[in-house]
């Protein structure tokens, strides 16, 4: 037996509780994921060609738009960036010009460098207490279209990593006004719009062109996702032609499999695994919510299964409040942000889940509350708060061509960044190649990296951190 493979089998086998990725939770559900190797197969007689589907593939990806609500529907084995990469591509010329939240996944800065956009960013600001990224409102985007008519697409996130959702019908009204297409990244809302509890999905709200992951929160097998795309904005035959570029030419059957039987699973038992769901997540909320010192992003526009929990004295940071689960009470969150931490729940999920994090909860707030745990060293960062200094002195499709040197952080600002310097998770950049590393930038940085957050893009050499900057 390999190392990976050991490694995972004693992972399986352990107690810890899966509060992140993928939605399976990994439970067995159905057949194709307890099935793997017999279903291994390539583009064999009798079972269609995804790049040109006009069998089975294509019978799957009809009833995939039918239960979604699009008019057309497209299997993803390279996942959601694959679909944002062929998204963006498609809806604009090369050269053409983006209108984008700041907030985006990398995948859509790579589609712009790749089509030598011009890109616009929406900064829909912050929340006061947490932190974290708000979700785009339609008066943003109405006044960024007044004062830049020459914008060619939108691209929105919604749900937000954090479970915020944008105001997408309203959003797409304006957009359409304009003559030009709404892209959703809608990677954490496979779930939405199965059930009269949860909200519609993209699709169904007005969006073009809508980018789903169904592993994220779907019983489905990572690097699974799905692209919605409805109107006539978009060009259908130069979206088949990005889909054939930037996926795999040899895609996986068993992933395939496993969405349609994510898919028919979650549509046929739709009434009790969402009913169940809501039951548990409530129950779970309620308890919670006697807690005198954890607090937890509860917003009219949060999606369900999105747990990001705070201490509110500030004496656990995210990543404290994420070690302690794990190392204590072998709970396995998401993913930690400066001042919070982020657990996921889904239709995978089971009552000992629910209990196990709820309790796990409580007794820490019990902690905090008795004073029994001391101050953290410092303040925590927070998320994103660079973005009030974002000055770009070349665009991207120039920026990340050009000469590069590495010079210690501590002396980088008024220098021009060479490379993305991104957080993951969630994989959203805080320095974009072409723009100016301000001190707030670098004292940001500093202090992701002192709280322990993984930030990608910087290199550590005699106790410093490195950048790349243009020379």
């Amino acid at each position: 037996m390999g190392s990976l493979q050991k490694r995972l089998e004693e992972y399986a086998g352990s107690d810890y509780y899966p509060y992140h990725m993928p939605g399976h939770k990994r439970r067995l559900f159905g057949k194709t994921l307890a099935t793997v190797a017999a279903w291994d197969i390539t583009e064999i007689e009798g079972f269609d060609n995804l790049h040109e589907a006009r069998g089975i593939l294509h019978r799957l990806q009809l009833r995939a738009a039918e239960v979604y609500g699009a008019e057309e529907s497209f299997f993803l084995v390279n996942g959601s960036t694959s679909g944002i990469l062929s998204a963006v591509s498609a809806a604009l010329p090369k050269r053409g010009k983006l209108l984008m939240v700041r907030g985006c996944h990398k995948s859509a800065y790579h589609a712009a460098y790749l089509r030598s956009l011009e890109i616009s960013y929406l900064l829909p600001g912050m929340h006061p207490e947490f932190g974290c990224t708000l979700a785009a409102t339609a008066a943003q985007v109405e006044r960024a279209l007044a004062m830049e008519p020459d914008i060619g697409a939108v691209l929105i996130v919604s749900p937000t990593y954090e479970g915020l959702t944008a105001e997408t019908a309203e959003i797409a009204e304006i957009v359409h006004r304009r003559g030009i297409p709404l892209i959703v990244d809608e990677a954490h809302g496979a779930h939405l719009g199965f059930h009269a509890g949860w909200q519609l999905n993209a699709s169904r709200l007005g969006a073009d062109l809508a980018v789903q992951s169904l592993h994220k929160t779907l019983p489905s097998m990572t690097q699974t996702a799905i692209l919605h795309v409805n109107g006539e904005l978009i060009n259908r035959g130069k979206l088949k032609r990005f889909l054939e570029i930037y996926q795999s030419s040899s895609p996986s059957y068993i992933f395939m499999a496993g969405m349609e039987e994510a898919i028919e699973m979650t549509a046929a038992g739709a009434e009790k695994l969402f009913g169940d769901f809501e039951k548990n997540w409530h129950e779970m909320l309620e308890r919670l919510n006697k807690c005198k010192v954890l607090h937890f992003l509860q917003e009219k526009n949060m999606d369900k299964g999105k747990l990001v929990i705070m201490d509110c004295s500030g004496r656990l940071s995210g990543r404290q409040l994420y070690d302690t689960l794990l190392n204590q009470y072998h709970l396995q969150l998401e993913m930690a942000a400066g001042r919070y931490a982020l657990a996921m729940f889904t239709i995978g999920d089971t009552v000992e889940g629910y209990e196990r994090l709820t309790k796990a909860l409580l007794s820490i707030d019990g902690e905090l509350d008795s004073g029994r745990v001391a101050l953290a060293a410092a303040e925590p960062s927070g998320r994103q708060e660079q973005w009030i200094c974002l000055i770009q002195q070349f665009p991207l499709y120039e920026a990340w061509d050009k000469e590069t040197e590495k010079v210690p952080l501590a002396k980088a600002a008024g220098r021009v960044a060479g490379c993305f310097i991104v957080l993951y998770p969630p994989d959203i950049p805080v320095v974009v190649p072409g723009e100016i590393i301000t001190e707030e930038i670098c004292h940001y940085l500093q202090t992701c990296v002192r709280d322990g957050l993984t930030v990608q893009g910087m290199e550590k050499q005699n106790c410093q951190l490195y950048v790349e900057i243009i020379k």
